[in-house]
Order: C-alpha cells, then structure tokens, then sequence
C-alpha cells in the first residue's frame, strides 16, 4: 500500500546516505596514505555513473534531493577515485592525476549540459525512451563498480584490504533504505534491481571477510600483530647498541673518507 510519509522518510535517509557514504573511505585514505586493495577502477566506474544518473534525475524534473544526489555522490567518488591513483599502489605523479582528474570532471560536464539540453525537451513532449536508457547505463555503471573488489578479495583469499566498513555499511544501508522506499510507494522495477544488485554485492564483501577470518584470518592476524612487535623491539634494540662512542668512530670514518677523495 502506498505510504506517503514513508516514502518520503526512507527515500531521503537513502538519499542522505548515498551522498556521503564515502566520507569514511575518505578520512581512512587520508589517514593510512595507502588505497592497496580499493580499486580505482571501482570509483572511476561510480563516478562515471553520477553523470548519466544526474542526466535522469534533472531530465526528468526529479524532486530537488534526487537532483543534488548524483552531483554530492560524483563529487565524493572523484576525489576518492584521486586518492586511490595518488596514494600506493599506483602513486601517479600529481601532474598526471590534475590532468586526468580535470579531463574527467569537463567531459562529464559537458555531457551532462549536453544530454539535459536535448533530451529534457523530448521527455517533457512525452518521448521517455531515451531518458529510460540514460537510467539504464548508470544502474549498469554502478553496479559493474562493485565487480573489481571482487578480484582484489580473490587475489587476498577473501581477504577485505583498504575498503572501510562504515563506508560498506552506509552504502549498504543507502540501497536497503531506497529498496524499502519502493516497496511501500511506486513499485519501479529498474530501481529494485539495482539496489539489490549493489546491496547483495556489498554483503557478499561482507561475507568474504568474515568467512576469511574464521577459516585462517585469526591465525594470520595473530601472525601479523607478531611480527610487527619484533621488528619494533628490533629497531629498538638496534638503536641502543650505537653508544655515542660508536658515533664518533662512524664520524671520524666519514671525515677521513671524504679527505682522501
């Protein structure tokens, strides 16, 4: 039955967490200076679909949420799509980055004003075929996003590295709000498929990590946390066998080193 309030209640908590639901990725990147493990073909795919998503929202004379929607989520996935090409693995320089960056951000500008141009007038005279193949590429764009994380757990033995969870979980929560908010108002068949696409493939991350930690993620995680204690005391200790006698030894070496060059 349909329920206006709740409708408008999930669609806009949907809303609100497909906007910023990569800000957690985000701060995380930041933090650790290292995107191993998060695809940059992932956020480049997201954020190609923002255009063809904000084609149909502004096409179609969408409610002003849904308009600014795909603006907040192609904004967010550029900048994490920068820091996924900037910070290792891939470490472009930042001449390179400015300019793929700035490439991408006027093509799909320029698409952008292009398609609403045209095809705005056809959908207002009636003519909504077009605009449904718009809608089409994005939900296909969005969801094809999800599919290089899939080699990267492969690679891993399921193992999640370098995709936050808070920003899994929000995602997650975005699809399972918009799917709710379809369900008690205007059944649209497109939409129920792409969220459940992108809800039953985030899970499956999901899943992978914890199926991982319960066959051998403890051990190696045990392993790891090891490891990393030796080579600490290592340091350590290796830095408090240089008395300062030693230190004038190596200096003394150096000198006489350089003044026979």
């Amino acid at each position: 039955m349909y329920n206006a309030i709740a409708v408008n209640v999930l669609g806009t908590a949907g809303t609100i967490f497909w906007c910023i639901q990569l800000v957690p990725q985000i701060i995380r990147n930041y933090k650790v200076k290292n995107c191993e493990g998060l695809p940059p073909l992932m956020l480049f795919l997201w954020a190609a679909s923002g255009v063809p998503f904000s084609i149909y929202f502004i096409g179609t004379d969408g409610s002003i949420p849904l308009r600014i929607q795909p603006q907040l989520f192609t904004f967010f996935c550029t900048f994490t799509w920068a820091q996924s090409l900037y910070y290792p693995p891939f470490q472009l320089s930042r001449k390179r980055l400015w300019l793929y960056i700035s490439a991408f951000v006027i093509i799909s500008v320029a698409l952008e004003v292009g398609f609403i141009l045209w095809l705005r007038p056809l959908y207002r005279r009636g003519i909504h075929w077009p605009m449904l193949i718009m809608g089409i590429i994005a939900s296909v764009l969005l969801a094809a996003g999800l599919v290089p994380p899939y080699f990267e757990l492969a690679k891993r033995k399921g193992r999640v590295v370098g995709i936050n969870f808070i920003f899994l979980f929000m995602d997650s929560m975005g699809a399972l709000l918009s799917m709710l908010s379809i369900v008690v108002g205007t059944f649209d068949v497109m939409s129920m498929v792409l969220y459940a696409i992108v809800l039953a493939m985030e899970i499956g991350i999901a899943v992978s990590q914890l199926v991982w930690y319960l066959r051998i993620g403890k051990r190696i995680l045990k392993e790891e946390k090891l490891l990393a204690l030796e080579n600490e005391s290592t340091i350590e200790k290796s830095e408090e066998e240089y008395s300062s006698d030693d230190v004038v030894v190596i200096e003394d070496l150096e000198t006489k080193k350089s003044e026979e060059v």
